[in-house]
């Protein structure tokens, strides 16, 4: 009977002494599988197409409901009777960093340059933006549609295309499909098929990470068309 006691004594102690490992490698376990399960609900929002415009209504934008609408299942920003008075933006409420973004785009009227603002922000107290733009319209007689501009910030073009490769892929008065891709620090700009920015920024202070936003630039009446919008958002490499 003494050796039983004198075993059971020693069972319980040994369980005892090994517990607190067991419990230990299970909540680690639980931890590592919780993360798992967590970062693979993140990652099915990556590589997945996601509308950004539903074609009805300007549900998810924000900006001036007087000078943006929806028609024919596009958004319209300014008009072709009157001059519009300064540049305006619509944006989506939500910010990326690196993503594919594709749509269709037109111009049409007197005024020749509307744009895609992408990493961008609002300017606080004003109506401008500040980023990037993917440009639409004319500069004398160069097209700049899919040219990387720098609104409100080092006011310059980035890049662009070559002056008769991108003539010849502008659409005039038309459907033209866009598409913008960031990935790091590289940019990359398609203009119905042509590529014609591959920039590679080099400025580290330069922010990574902003709003998307439909432009119509002040001047000549005019009016910008913006339809089947979609981004995939894509994974961090750093």
């Amino acid at each position: 009977m003494e050796n039983t006691r004198q075993l059971s004594f020693w069972t319980i102690a040994l369980f005892m002494t090994i517990l607190p490992g067991i419990l230990f490698i299970g909540a680690a376990f639980y931890i590592q599988e919780s993360y798992s399960a967590s970062r693979e609900e993140k990652n099915q929002n990556l590589n997945e197409w996601q509308p950004l415009f539903d074609g009805r209504s300007l549900a998810g934008w924000e900006g001036k409901k007087d000078v943006f609408r929806v028609e024919e299942n596009a958004i319209v920003a300014g008009n072709l009777k009157e001059k519009i008075p300064n540049n305006e933006f619509l944006c989506a409420e939500k910010s990326y960093r690196n993503f594919e973004l594709r749509l269709k785009a037109k111009l049409i009227g007197e005024g020749q340059n509307a744009g895609i603002q992408f990493r961008s922000v609002r300017i606080p107290n004003h109506h401008e933006m500040n980023g990037y733009q993917c440009d639409m319209g004319q500069m004398g007689d160069r097209s700049i549609w899919g040219a990387l501009y720098d609104e409100s910030r080092r006011r310059k073009f980035l890049a662009q295309g070559d002056k008769t490769r991108t003539g010849a892929a502008t659409k005039k008065d038309d459907w033209n499909d866009l598409i913008i891709r960031c990935e790091e620090k590289r940019i990359q700009i398609w203009l119905n098929g042509y590529r014609t920015v591959d920039f590679m920024e080099t400025d580290d202070d330069i922010r990574e990470t902003g709003l998307i936003g439909l432009q119509i630039h002040g001047g000549k009446p005019a009016e910008a068309w913006y339809k089947d919008i979609k981004i995939k958002p894509l994974p961090d490499h750093s």
